[in-house]
């Protein structure tokens, strides 16, 4: 029965159901696989179709790559719009950090949040009535997030203390995750609080709104609380004025898009009982291997190339991953961040307007078979997928879902026929295998994506480790609420129309107040209880008044 699905998908170099397959060679297949026996990890290029010349071609771009990564890797400021080091390789090594200090600042948290998850699993720290905490309710926002949204995720059967997530300033989605514990639970729930500056207004949002419900229930908040944040940041300060059971550092020369092993990720994994350990280790696998300054065996340089060669140097191919594991779901939202927070970019380092990117979008398999695939193969050839295989279908007894096959035969026989669909009609795909999903290969993945950024980034010569267009869009999101709040005190009795508002807060406050911004202000505070519309023949018609 299997076959009956897959055969049509599979390449042949006859037609089989009208599809006419592309047929490679076995010998042209193995000299585009890439294998690394001692973690299981296999990277296949064979549907990218690189020219056996490409790398000479991109010889020069390569070797400065290779360059920038020692540079970066000795301490170099690799960041120089902040004129920062760029650090996340040492979390994994903290021998290749350049200074004693910095080498402290990498054992000594780690030591320290391992200390700390053990005490609250044995009960050495515990709530103010002598409780031991349950759970865990992460706060943060972007990678403070994402990185150990995709851990957990991963990792869940493994969990100790189940953890829960506010990840945004949503109230409604705040009010549902403290639903979800339970204010009878939130006294055995231990919130983590993680910011590296302690002013990003989601964090801080969350932060006071959980103060507020914890409150609500007669429960001081800092006794629940811990801190991960900078040394003398804003939170960690508040986190010490609050009496936070814990405050761990976090540096300034790691991102929060590549913060996932750093304090970041580790004190929540600690406090789920995931082995921290592992992961830390197959990333330093993965380092050690994509560190060798030779394309042919450097897995993250030749993602890179392909990504370069797929995309014309220019980002022209969007890339689609999916992962066929239901735990590595999470995989296509994290390199969502980490690939195109890095690479999209408006200048390049010598100040050219490059507009540079690569968008990534995917969930999983097969699940998107029923979805976009559709798309990928008769639609617009504006992609490359990545897939993810695991070849492990399960840890437990196999179940056949038909005479001689599983489920995980369906899943591979999905994966390998999908991708053979792509190819057939020109559309290029990776892949990538692993043995299975564990501490350690999410440790080999999450470092192969993150150094092959970093080469792309090279290879394309543009800052990888700022974020502008992020940076441009909280100082907007500061002059929205600054009309917003002028906007509320104009407010009155009588009614008035956008433009005749904007009009009277210039007048009132020389604040030179866009009629259109003042009136997504009053349609917010109308749908807020805070104002009243009369709705007009037009927008510019509407009519606002103080609720």
């Amino acid at each position: 029965m299997l076959l009956c699905w897959i055969f049509p998908l599979l390449p042949w170099t006859w037609k089989y159901f009208g599809l006419t397959c592309v047929a490679m060679s076995f010998t042209a297949f193995s000299s585009e696989l890439l294998r690394y026996p001692s973690m299981g990890f296999v990277l296949d290029l064979s549907r990218m179709d690189l020219p056996a010349d490409f790398s000479d071609t991109m010889g020069a771009k390569i070797r400065r790559a290779f360059d920038d990564m020692v540079a970066l890797e000795a301490g170099a400021i690799a960041n120089p719009d902040e004129q920062r080091m760029v650090g996340h390789y040492w979390l994994r090594n903290a021998a290749l950090a350049p200074t004693a200090e910095l080498r402290a600042a990498i054992t000594e948290p780690i030591a320290q949040l391992k200390e700390f998850a053990a005490a609250i699993h044995n009960g050495s720290i515990t709530n103010p009535a002598g409780q031991t905490f349950e759970r865990v309710l992460l706060i943060g926002i972007g990678g403070s997030a994402l990185g150990p949204q995709l851990v957990s995720q991963a990792l869940a059967p493994e969990t100790r203390m189940p953890i829960h997530f506010l990840d945004n300033t949503d109230p409604d989605g705040i009010d549902r995750v403290l639903a979800e514990i339970g204010a009878e639970h939130f006294a055995r729930t231990l919130v983590l609080v993680i910011s590296k500056s302690g002013g990003t207004p989601e964090t801080r949002n969350g932060m006071i709104e959980t103060r507020a419900a914890y409150e609500a229930q007669g429960l001081s908040f800092g006794k629940y609380a811990a801190a991960i944040t900078g040394v003398g940041s804003k939170l960690d300060q508040y986190a010490q004025a609050e009496g936070f059971l814990t405050r761990i550092p976090m540096e300034d020369w790691v991102g929060g898009r590549t913060s996932v092993l750093s304090t970041v990720g580790l004190v929540p994994a600690a406090l789920q009982g995931l082995d921290v350990d592992a992961m830390l280790a197959g990333a330093a696998a993965m380092d050690e291997m994509t560190r060798k300054q030779d394309v042919a065996t450097n897995a993250s340089m030749r993602l890179a190339l392909a990504w370069y060669h797929e995309g014309n140097g220019k980002g022209d191919k969007d890339m689609v991953v999916l992962p066929y594991k239901d735990s590595l779901v999470l995989m296509s939202k994290y390199l969502q961040q980490l690939v195109m927070e890095s690479l999209g970019k408006e200048l390049d380092l010598d100040g050219n307007k490059v507009c540079q990117g690569i968008a990534v979008y995917g969930n999983k398999g097969s699940t998107d078979q029923h979805a976009y695939v559709q798309q990928l193969r008769d639609g617009v050839a504006n992609f490359f997928a990545t897939f993810i295989e695991v070849r492990k279908g399960r840890n437990g007894a196999k179940i056949e879902v038909e005479p001689g096959n599983t489920s995980a035969d369906y899943l591979q026989g999905f994966l390998r026929g999908t991708r053979n669909a792509l190819y057939q009609n020109g559309r290029k795909s990776i892949t990538i295998s692993l043995p299975e999903v564990n501490a350690f290969q999410l440790g080999v993945l999450i470092a192969l994506f993150e150094r092959a950024v970093s080469f792309y980034a090279s290879l394309v010569n543009i800052n990888a480790y700022h974020q502008p267009g992020v940076e441009a869009g909280k100082k907007a999101a500061a002059i929205f609420l600054a009309t917003l709040t002028a906007v509320r005190n104009a407010l009155s009795a009588d009614a008035a129309t956008a433009t005749a508002l904007a009009a009277s807060i210039q007048a009132a406050t020389g604040l030179a107040a866009d009629a259109e911004e003042v009136y997504h202000c009053l349609n917010h505070l109308a749908a807020n209880g805070d104002a009243v519309v009369t709705l007009g023949a037009s927008a510019s018609e509407d009519l606002f008044q103080l609720a």
